[in-house]
């Protein structure tokens, strides 16, 4: 059902709307520029090289982040009308989308700590166990919220606001979801800087030490900064939370809460997500450029997932 108003007590909603699209349309543009920053490296390091399951991993969550957002924007547009279960479809499919990369960036970060550990299996069933229970009961939880959903659309002086309720403890459900999410990133980056402080410790007394070190570092540098941007969405949403219980805010404000977790989120999953893998790669192609000693380069095979890159001489990445 289709509700016409020009009551001026719509204003706020109006404008909180607006004000939400445009962190939406920032993170399209940053998730873009990105894309268009690292699409040289992504064709050397990606496409031209043996397509493997890292390869569709990278692509997916690549490929997928883009149409996300872009749907997102769509979705937000006060010019464009959608019927009231369009809406609702599209706003689950965006949820469902957002939960599938977050499982393929799962499957990522325990292949890249895997790896570090040199295949050590007591590690894989930790990280696996670990994974799969949260990510079923955050599947679970989610199933719940989006059959919970309704949507109706809005005609509010001739724009066209598609809003979309929950029903029962969505709040309670949604920070059960954050929760897990943190537990689960927290368990990583343990683990990473544990195995990265011992093979510091190591690799400095052999002579190639220095390169494999140099690894770690990018390994870290990248690991810290997913969970870093991971860690600044969970405290937006603990913030809403917190003034939604003690706080009277305007619906204006609350869509800047949104909209500074999708700015952040977006950044989280789609911009540093794909360079999980990207920033291994690049390193292990400089390092298969510039190393003259074949074994050296062998070594780092099973740092970088387990995949050889082959790289030119005559190419600088």
């Amino acid at each position: 059902m289709t509700v016409v108003s020009n009551d001026p007590g719509w204003w706020p909603i109006i404008d909180g709307n607006l004000i939400c699209s445009y962190f939406i349309v920032a993170a399209l543009v940053g998730v873009m520029y990105d894309w268009a920053l690292a699409f040289g490296q992504e064709i050397e390091l990606i496409w031209r090289q043996r397509w493997s399951f890292m390869t569709f991993l990278y692509l997916t969550v690549r490929y997928v982040g883009i149409a996300y957002i872009v749907m997102n924007v769509l979705i937000t547009v006060p010019t464009v009308s959608t019927t009231d279960a369009v809406s609702l479809i599209v706003n689950n499919t965006l949820t469902w989308m957002e939960q599938v990369v977050n499982v393929l960036l799962g499957v990522i970060m325990i292949t890249r700590i895997y790896a570090m550990y040199q295949g050590s299996r007591k590690v894989l069933i930790c990280l696996v166990v670990t994974f799969v229970s949260i990510r079923i009961a955050d599947t679970v939880m989610m199933a719940i919220i989006t059959m919970q959903a309704s949507g109706e659309e809005y005609v509010l002086f001739g724009t066209y606001q598609c809003m979309v309720t929950y029903m029962g403890d969505v709040l309670l459900l949604d920070s059960t979801i954050w929760g897990l999410g943190i537990l689960w990133e927290v368990l990583a980056l343990y683990l990473a800087v544990r195995i990265a402080v011992k093979h510091f410790r190591e690799l400095r007394q052999h002579s190639t030490g220095g390169i494999m070190v140099d690894c770690f570092k990018v390994l870290m540098q990248t690991h810290v900064s997913y969970f870093a941007s991971f860690l600044i969405v969970p405290c937006f949403q603990i913030s809403y939370l917190f003034l939604s219980y003690y706080a009277d805010i305007s619906y204006m404000e609350s869509q800047v809460f949104a909209g500074f977790v999708q700015l952040f989120e977006s950044v989280q999953i789609f911009v540093l997500g794909p360079r999980l893998i990207l920033g291994v790669r690049e390193y292990y192609a400089e390092v298969r450029v510039v190393a003259d000693d074949g074994n050296t380069a062998t070594a780092m095979t099973s740092i970088a997932f387990h995949e050889r890159v082959h790289v030119a001489t005559s190419i600088t990445v």
